[in-house]
């Protein structure tokens, strides 16, 4: 029973929950209450009048307290947790500045759930999209497959192959999807086609043309575009080279030829002569209720989004995601009523900070993912001829890792009313990846620029959210978070959401390099208009996050351990294995390449001959700085104390590199932040030095003591994990558990790690921004935030 005399409202409202809670055994309403675990009822009816009695955002435990009499102290947080020499404060084994470090152990680890409903759609689409897209249910409009448009995906699109003929190309000037045989035209992809024993089997690019022989020993083979090979392809001779006929058992025993241009590069298949189908990749899979169409996920009823991970009124309570259980549904009596059921509300309980994820139009993710011509591209997994994981080396898989991460996420929301930060899922990794795939993704109007096109992606998606959602006005899309994976991150943000927080791996604050860094031309913002991108800096430290790079998930390294090596088993002072520029053999031409850093680092202390047979001028036995290829590339930076972190064409693997290994960072790169530089204090764990100190470097790191030394690799040690993809990694473990029963080798490791990983970092980091970013402070909001009034902001 609620003790009345402990509740400190008006007469009137303690009359009504008196009376409700009478009520609510008695009454027969039109409502019929379905609950998924656990079984309770509900008392969101007076919800409004138990606001009324407590401090509109103080937390569930403040509440409790304040029926039963309680009162708590009030939250020190700098007496609490002091910061240490360093001027760190540490939370979950890392050291945090300070200021954020203390409000994480203060507020962060007692935050408690709240309740928030969510809205589950119902809206439904023209002609349920024609069998050839996904019903948004929330907002009633098709999301159609690739090649398909309109508002229910009934017009089928003309996508070609090739590019306007001319008398010297018959097909065209060269483009990845350029094509001899049948053109796959809602997917811009070129196969075999009728005719042939194996009209499915891919033939892209050189395949389907003229291959000349190399003018002299060792140069490569040159594809002459303008003259189709079909005579050979199209073959049924098995003494010539041929691929649209060619049975895979003859050729594997060698009883026919076939063309070594030839391959299955596609997704979706597997093989030398791409005999076996696969598993396609999608973003999460589908999550198991649906098909997943080259990358495209085709939703079971009653789902949508895109990972068919949304429910719809049609879908069954019993299947939802763990991010909406337990939920307490009202559900209207469909007797009572005259016609579907549009929403329906779901009462869950979660911890904040709440993530809304727009659900897009297909073009910024499904359909970059459904018509890329190389399976490899901007995924961080595909499937092998049993459907089992290979993860790949794909430096930009990090965007589909955190994508995946935020939508199985139980910090997720349906409710953008609820939601403290709304993510904008646009894949620029899979725009500029495949910028040069198909005519319809033409860079002309961008003068070749990969750097412009992804900017227009980015914009577009801008448009959208602001002309189909209410939520960026609401605060100038500061709110707003987006991921810019590519070399040199949002350096081409366009200038409409550069108030929005950016997630990027180059944190270029232009204080010293203020122009484009990449040697790659196509990849080069100069030149970009003002009018498009503004003049805004790369990024902005006070609003933005530097996240770490994919890894492909090591084994091998996990299992050694070579993160935890001592001290004792680092012989090598300092090193660094990587491309050293034109001084040396198959080295990048370019001046500018790195910015010219790891030319001058090679000029010091280069350990490896260069083109003239000269070492560094400081060259000594235990620095190696060379750019051979290591047989033991991560034992040799597990054999380190120090490791070098420079960039390439902008941000560089390297810090991951050495975190992984355990090695101390040192890094050399003016005013461009690393991952977490502006939320982790880096004096715990890695040294900087200006790039003017690049000849001092090595009597630097020899001043350290032991003290020092040991005291950074301890700490290394202990953040490791938070350069990590693992949730994502074991999401991906859980499928396939559940594909074959079993956990595999690289899944059984990883289930060992429990110590935060990146995104347990992101939410923290989200979570200290919800509270204590500025802008914040003018913002009045009624929302129960599970947190006692000293972590919140005064005015909330």
């Amino acid at each position: 029973m609620l003790s009345i005399q402990k509740w400190k409202c008006p007469g009137s409202q303690i009359a009504t929950v008196t009376s409700v809670v009478a009520l609510v055994s008695i009454v027969l309403v039109s409502i019929v209450h379905l609950f998924w675990f656990p079984l309770v009822p509900s008392f969101a009816y007076f919800s409004q009048a138990q606001n009324s009695c407590v401090p509109i955002n103080g937390s569930v435990d403040s509440i409790t307290d304040h029926v039963k009499g309680n009162v708590k102290s009030p939250i020190d947080l700098d007496r609490q947790f002091p910061s240490d020499l360093h001027k760190a404060v540490v939370f979950h084994g890392a050291p945090w500045k300070a200021e954020i470090g203390r409000w994480l152990a203060g507020c962060h680890s007692i935050s408690n759930e709240v309740d928030i409903v969510e809205i589950i759609g119902g809206s439904r689409c023209k002609n349920d999209c024609s069998g050839q897209g996904v019903c948004n249910h929330e907002l009633g409009e098709c999301r159609c497959f690739h090649g398909y448009s309109g508002e229910g995906c009934s017009e089928r699109q003309q996508l070609e192959c090739n590019y306007p003929a001319t008398p010297d190309l018959p097909y065209g000037r060269w483009v990845v999807s350029i094509c001899s045989a049948h053109c796959d035209t809602t997917k811009a992809m070129c196969f075999c086609g009728e005719g042939t024993k194996y009209p499915n089997r891919p033939m892209a690019e050189s395949c389907g043309f003229q291959v000349k022989l190399p003018s002299e020993p060792g140069a490569p083979k040159l594809t002459d575009w303008a003259k189709a090979d079909l005579d050979n392809v199209f073959t049924t001779n098995s003494s010539k080279p041929g691929w649209c006929n060619v049975d895979p058992a003859e050729a594997y025993a060698l009883k026919v030829k076939f063309k070594e241009e030839c391959d299955c590069k596609y997704d979706g298949f597997w093989g030398r002569f791409c005999e076996v189908p696969t598993v396609c990749t999608c973003i999460n899979q589908c999550s198991g209720r649906g098909h997943c169409r080259g990358g495209f996920c085709q939703c079971n009823n009653g789902w949508f989004g895109t990972d068919c991970s949304i429910p719809s009124v049609a879908s069954s309570v019993k299947e939802w995601p763990q991010w909406l259980r337990p939920a307490q549904v009202d559900v209207p009596d469909s007797s009572h009523l005259p016609g579907k059921v549009d929403n329906l509300n779901a009462v869950v309980k979660k911890k904040r900070p709440l993530i809304y994820v727009y659900d897009l139009p297909p073009d910024f993710n499904s359909l970059l993912l459904e018509g890329r011509h190389f399976r490899l591209e901007c995924v961080n997994r595909i499937y092998d001829d049993r459907n089992s994981t290979l993860w790949t080396d794909q430096l930009y898989g990090a965007q589909m890792a955190l994508y995946e991460s935020i939508l199985a996420s139980p910090y997720r929301t349906l409710n953008g009313e609820e939601a403290d930060f709304f993510f904008v899922p646009v894949l620029d990794s899979c725009i500029i990846t495949r910028a040069d795939d198909a005519p319809h993704l033409s860079m002309q109007e961008h003068k070749g620029l990969r750097s412009s096109l992804t900017l227009e992606y980015y914009r577009k998606a801008y448009d959208h959210i602001v002309e189909q959602y209410p939520f960026w006005n609401r605060s100038s899309g500061r709110d707003h978070i987006w991921f810019f994976s590519w070399d040199e991150g949002a350096c081409y943000a366009p200038k409409e959401i550069w108030s929005s927080m950016m997630l990027v791996h180059w944190g270029n604050t232009n204080s010293k390099h203020k122009n484009s860094t990449t040697a790659y031309w196509a990849d080069n913002w100069n030149d970009i208009s003002s009018d498009k991108r503004g003049n805004h800096p790369c990024f902005d430290p006070d609003k933005d996050l530097v996240l770490p790079a994919w890894k492909s998930p090591d084994v091998n390294s996990l299992s050694s351990k070579l993160w935890s090596r001592s001290r004792e088993d680092r012989k090598t002072l300092f090193y660094f294995n990587g491309n050293l520029g034109p001084a040396y053999p198959n080295g990048r031409p370019e001046a500018s390449y790195s910015m010219g850093i790891r030319q001058k680092l090679a000029e010091e202390f280069g350990s490896s001959p260069n083109k003239e047979g000269k070492l560094g001028k400081q060259h000594a036995e235990d620095v190696i700085v060379t750019p051979l290829r290591s047989e033991n590339y991560h034992l040799d930076i597990a054999s380190s104390i120090f490791c070098g972190v420079f960039p390439g064409d902008g941000w560089s693997g390297r810090m991951e590199d050495c975190v992984l290994q355990g090695c101390i960072p040192v890094v050399i790169q003016d005013g461009i932040f690393l991952p977490y530089e502006n939320v982790l204090n880096y004096e715990s764990f890695a040294v900087r030095i200006h790039e003017d100190e690049i000849p001092n470097l090595i009597n630097i790191l020899r001043a350290f003591n032991e003290t020092e030394i040991k005291f950074r690799l301890a700490n290394v040690q202990k953040i490791w994990q938070r350069f990590l993809y693992r949730d994502s990694i074991m999401l991906e473990a859980e499928r396939q558990k559940t594909v074959f029963g079993r956990m595999t080798e690289w899944a059984a490791q990883f289930s060992q790690l429990i110590e935060d990983d990146v995104f347990a970092t992101l939410i923290q980091v989200l979570h200290y921004k919800l509270h204590n970013d500025p802008w914040r402070q003018h913002v009045h909001v009624k929302k129960e935030f599970g947190l006692p009034q000293e972590c919140l902001f005064k005015s909330n």
